[in-house]
C-alpha cells in the first residue's frame, strides 16, 4: 500500500509538472517551459536536459532504477518519455533541431521498450503515443535500429502492415544487405502460420504477403548471384 501511494503521489507531482510545461509551450514562453523541464529532468534522472541528451537509453534507464520498486521504474520511464517529447518540442521552438531529433528518438526507443511488455492502450494518458513521435520526426530519415524497434512492436501488436512499413524503409536504406534481406524473409514466413482473417485486420492480407516475400527471395537471388560473380 505504501509502494502505491507512492507511485500514485509521483504521478500527480508530475501530472502538475507536465500540464505546466504544456501550458508554456502553448503559450510559446520557451525559456520558461524549458526551465520547468530542466527542473524535472534533474528530479528523475538527478541531471538537466543536456545531461539526458548526453546519456544512452541504457544509462537513463540506470538513474531510474536506483533504490526504485520495480513498478516504479515503469513509471518513471513513461515520465522520462513523455518529458523528452516536451523537451523535444521545446527545443524545436527554440530553433535547436538536433536537440529535437535527439530527445524524441530517445524518447520513442523508451516507449517502444516498454511497450515490448505492455499494450498501448495500458498506458496513462499522458504518456505521448508512437504516431506522435513520428510525426515530430517527419522531416528525417530514422536509424536503422529505430525502424528494427518499430517492426518488432507492430509485428507483437498484430500490425502486420506498419511492420513491413517499417521493414521495407530498412530495405530502401540497404538493398544489399544479405542478413537484412533474411531477417525481412524470416518475419514473412512467420506471417504465413497466421490465420488470414489476422492478416486482414493487420492490413496485410495473405496475397501481398506472398507477393512481398517473394519480392524478397527475389532480391536475396540476385545479391547472392551477384556477390559470387565478383560483380560490384
Amino acid at each position: 500500500m505504501i509502494r502505491r501511494d507512492y507511485i500514485l503521489r509521483m504521478l500527480a507531482e508530475f501530472f502538475e509538472v507536465l500540464s505546466r510545461i504544456r501550458a508554456l509551450k502553448k503559450g510559446q514562453k520557451w525559456e520558461e517551459a524549458s526551465l520547468a523541464g530542466d527542473q524535472e529532468f534533474q528530479r528523475l534522472i538527478s541531471g538537466g536536459a543536456q545531461l539526458a541528451l548526453k546519456l544512452s537509453e541504457t544509462e537513463l534507464l540506470a538513474r531510474l532504477i536506483n533504490g526504485e520498486p520495480t513498478l516504479a521504474v515503469r513509471d518513471k520511464t513513461l515520465m522520462l518519455t513523455s518529458l523528452l517529447k516536451e523537451e523535444g518540442d521545446i527545443a524545436a521552438g527554440q530553433g535547436r533541431h538536433l536537440d529535437s531529433k535527439a530527445c524524441y528518438l530517445k524518447g520513442l526507443h523508451l516507449l517502444l521498450g516498454v511497450l515490448v511488455n505492455e499494450n498501448i492502450d495500458e498506458l496513462p494518458e499522458f504518456v505521448p503515443r508512437i504516431d506522435a513521435f513520428l510525426i515530430a520526426l517527419a522531416n528525417s530519415p530514422l536509424p536503422m535500429g529505430t525502424y528494427a524497434m518499430l517492426m518488432r512492436h507492430y509485428e507483437l501488436a498484430g500490425e502486420f502492415g506498419k511492420a513491413e512499413d517499417a521493414l521495407f524503409s530498412m530495405v530502401e536504406e540497404e538493398p544489399d544487405n544479405l542478413g537484412l534481406l533474411d531477417f525481412g524473409i524470416g518475419f514473412y514466413q512467420r506471417l504465413q502460420a497466421k490465420s488470414d482473417d489476422a492478416l486482414l485486420t493487420g492490413n496485410l492480407p495473405r496475397v501481398e504477403l506472398k507477393a512481398s516475400l517473394e519480392q524478397l527471395l527475389a532480391r536475396k537471388k540476385t545479391e547472392l548471384a551477384r556477390t559470387s560473380t565478383g560483380v560490384q
